[in-house]
């Protein structure tokens, strides 16, 4: 664990902060440990910050323990940030936005440059499974990235089992969130029922396996992703519009990538955006035959007008309205099926 903290945090300038997210799990708990014995080493400053959600009892007790135990270990500055989960996507996916929001603001008014999340590779394991139940594409089933913006997991290669030995062999005592094992919840349903039942069907180093592939997608999603932002911005006129005949020349994968694109830049929200909705688009270039529209979450519009892919505003913004700006996607945000 202190090893993939040492190689999370290489390329930090001396005296740079970094601070560990941290529920009080064994996870973020042992992370925590590790960064307090390593960052000194580096010439680096660590400090730590707990967010309570006040989505059970006691809570916010709860949080104070934990700040307690990130002092102890020597980390400073330590902070609580209590929020108030809100918004679309269910309580797992206001609770996940709150949080990483509370983790930004605690970060700006540190001065931190990085924050070191506690996900492991079994984490990364059930993201990939989700990914696949969901249908989620190539992005999805890539899992978490080791580094994304200010966000960094060094623990991707670390599994859960051994994040609790470490915390036993430190005599640090972790909580138990009750969520992990409650079946109302998709994550626990994988991580007790459906990773057991592979294990047991297919033999030991499921996880690993799983772990492997997320690492290879990502590799190649990741070069998808750098041709099809070329091509975004090569067919991508003045006005917004797009060439029909230059994007029916793209290869399908690099196709639904830029159209994909063209409708979050029109103002759809990235996380309602599903392939049914990219493949209605699809059609317009590939498949016309006189349809005139698609409608798209966020009230936009994407139609077919003289050989040029258009976007405009729908029936709920005023029709025949350019779109709005686009929605910036958080930098930490890691698409559907992302891991708390």
């Amino acid at each position: 664990m202190r090893l993939g903290v040492r190689r999370s945090l290489a390329g930090l300038g001396s005296g740079d902060l970094v601070l560990a997210a941290c529920s009080g799990g064994a996870d973020s708990l042992a992370l925590a440990a590790a960064l307090a014995f390593e960052a000194p080493r580096l010439g680096l400053r660590c400090g730590g910050v707990t967010v309570d959600h006040g989505l059970q009892a006691g809570s916010a007790e709860r949080a104070r323990r934990v700040a307690a135990a990130l002092t102890a270990l020597g980390l400073e500055p330590v902070q609580s940030v209590r929020v108030t989960p809100s918004g679309p996507g269910g309580p797992e996916a206001a609770a996940r936005a709150a949080r990483y929001e509370a983790l930004d603001a605690a970060a700006a008014r540190a001065g931190a440059v990085s924050i070191l999340l506690g996900h492991t590779l079994d984490d990364q394991a059930e993201t990939v499974l989700l990914g696949l139940a969901r249908g989620s594409g190539a992005r999805s089933l890539a899992g978490m990235a080791a580094r994304r913006g200010r966000y960094l997991r060094p623990l991707l290669a670390v599994r859960r089992a051994q994040t609790r030995a470490a915390c036993a062999a430190l005599g640090l005592e972790p909580w138990e969130d009750p969520h992990n094992r409650d079946p109302a919840y998709a994550r626990a349903r994988v991580r007790h029922q459906v990773m057991p039942a592979l294990t047991g069907a297919l033999g030991p180093g499921i996880a690993e396996a799983l772990a492997r592939s997320a690492c290879q997608l990502r590799a190649d999603a990741d070069v998808l992703d750098a041709l099809a932002q070329a091509e975004f911005e090569r067919l991508r006129g003045g006005d917004g519009a797009f060439e029909t005949g230059g994007l029916a020349g793209l290869p399908g994968a690099i196709r639904a990538r830029v159209l994909r694109a063209a409708a979050t830049a029109a103002g759809c929200p990235a996380g309602a955006l599903t392939a049914r909705h990219v493949a209605g688009l699809d059609a317009l270039v590939t498949g016309w035959h006189g349809q005139r529209w698609t409608d798209l979450p966020g009230g936009v519009r994407g139609l077919r007008r003289y050989g040029k892919l258009i976007f405009t505003a729908g029936p709920r913004a005023g029709a025949g309205q350019p779109a709005g700006p686009p929605a910036r996607k958080p930098e930490n945000a890691e698409g559907a099926g992302g891991r708390d």
